[in-house]
C-alpha cells in the first residue's frame, strides 16, 4: 500500500500528558475547570453585551467578535484532551487530526486579525473622537468583522490540503496535546520545504502587518495621550487600550515564539507550555482582563447579579 494511503487511513497518538499517569484524574479536573470557566467568562460578556443597549458601540462589539474567537479557540483541543484523559484513549484519527489542525490555525488567525482591528478601533477613538462615529459605523464593523472570518477560514485551506497527503512513515506520536502544525511537519518522511517556506510567508503576511498595525496605532494613541493636559483624561484614555494591549503582548508572544522558527529547532519541552498558554489560559484570561479593567462591563454584571439574587430571593420567600 503505498505511503499516502497509510498515512491517511491510521490515525495518531496524541501524547500529551501521558507521562504523568498518576496524575491524570487531577489534570481533567484541573482542565475541565479551566474550559468550563473559559466558556463561562466568554459567553456571559456575550449575554451582557447583547442585553445592555449601553453597550451596543463599535468597542464592544469587536469584542464579542473577539470573545466568540475565544469560546471556538478553546473547543478545538480541549475536548479531545478531556476525553483523553477521562477514557484512557489518546488515539485521534486522521481526518480529526486534519480537522483540528485546520480549525487551529484558522482561529489563530482569525485573533490576529481581530486584534489588530481593535487596536485600529482604538486608535480612531482618542486621535480623532469626533468623526469615530462616522468613520467606525456599523457597516463598517460588520464588514471588518466578516472580512476576519473570511480570511481565516481561507487561508489555511491548502496548508491543510497539503499536509493531509504528507507520508508519515516515521511516527505516529505527536509529543503534544493536540494535532501541532510542526510535530505533523516534523513526523513525515517526505520532503516539507515547500510547506514550512509557505508557512513563513503566509504567516509573515498576516502577522507581520498585523503586528505593524497595531505598533503603529499605539504610537498614535500614546502620542495623542500625551498631549492631553489633564491627568484624569490621560488615564481615562490610557485605560481603555490597557487591556487590549495586555492581550496583545500575551497572545503575540506565545504563538512567535512557538511557531516562527524553523522546524528543525521544535521542542515539544519549550512548546508545551507556550501552546497551554495560548490554547487553554489566554481565552479564560481574556474576559477577566477586559471585565477588570472596564467599568461598563463590571457594573452591568453587578447589576444582573443583584436582579439574579434579588429573584431568588422573593422566590425563596414565596416558597
Amino acid at each position: 500500500m503505498p505511503a499516502e494511503n497509510q498515512s491517511s487511513s491510521s490515525g495518531f497518538i496524541l501524547q500529551g500528558f501521558s507521562d504523568y499517569p498518576d496524575i491524570q484524574i487531577p489534570l481533567f479536573c484541573l482542565f475541565l475547570l479551566i474550559y468550563l470557566l473559559t466558556l463561562q467568562g466568554n459567553v456571559l460578556i456575550l449575554i451582557v453585551i447583547y442585553q445592555t443597549s449601553l453597550l451596543h458601540t463599535p468597542m464592544y462589539f469587536f469584542l464579542c467578535n473577539l470573545a466568540f474567537i475565544d469560546l471556538c479557540a478553546s473547543s478545538v483541543s480541549q475536548p479531545k484532551l478531556l476525553s483523553i484523559f477521562l477514557r484512557r484513549d489518546n488515539t485521534i484519527s486522521f481526518g480529526g487530526c486534519m480537522t483540528q489542525l485546520y480549525f487551529f490555525i484558522a482561529l489563530t488567525c482569525a485573533e490576529f486579525i481581530s486584534l489588530t482591528v481593535m487596536a485600529y478601533d482604538r486608535y480612531v477613538a482618542i486621535c480623532n473622537p469626533l468623526r469615530y462615529l462616522v468613520v467606525m459605523n456599523r457597516r463598517v464593523c460588520v464588514m471588518l468583522v466578516i472580512a476576519c472570518w473570511m480570511f481565516s477560514f481561507a487561508e489555511p485551506m491548502l496548508h491543510t490540503v497539503l499536509i493531509s497527503h504528507l507520508p508519515f512513515c516515521r511516527s505516529r506520536t505527536i509529543d503534544q496535546f493536540f494535532c501541532d502544525l510542526s510535530i505533523l511537519l516534523k513526523l513525515s518522511c517526505a520532503s516539507t520545504v515547500f510547506i514550512e517556506m509557505m508557512t513563513y510567508v503566509l504567516g509573515s503576511l498576516v502577522g507581520l502587518p498585523a503586528f505593524v498595525l497595531i505598533v503603529a496605532s499605539y504610537t498614535y494613541i500614546i502620542a495623542t495621550i500625551l498631549k492631553i493636559h489633564s491627568a484624569t483624561g490621560r488615564k481615562k484614555a490610557f485605560s481603555t487600550c490597557t487591556s487590549h494591549l495586555t492581550v496583545v503582548i500575551l497572545f503575540y508572544g506565545s504563538t512567535l515564539i512557538t511557531y516562527m522558527r524553523p522546524t528543525s529547532q521544535y521542542s515539544s519541552t519549550l512548546s508545551k507550555p507556550f501552546s497551554f498558554l495560548y490554547t487553554a489560559l489566554i481565552p479564560l484570561i481574556n474576559p477577566f482582563i477586559y471585565t477588570l479593567r472596564n467599568k461598563d462591563i463590571k457594573q452591568q454584571i453587578s447589576n444582573k447579579i443583584e436582579f439574579i439574587r434579588s429573584n431568588l430571593q422573593i422566590l425563596g420567600s414565596v416558597l
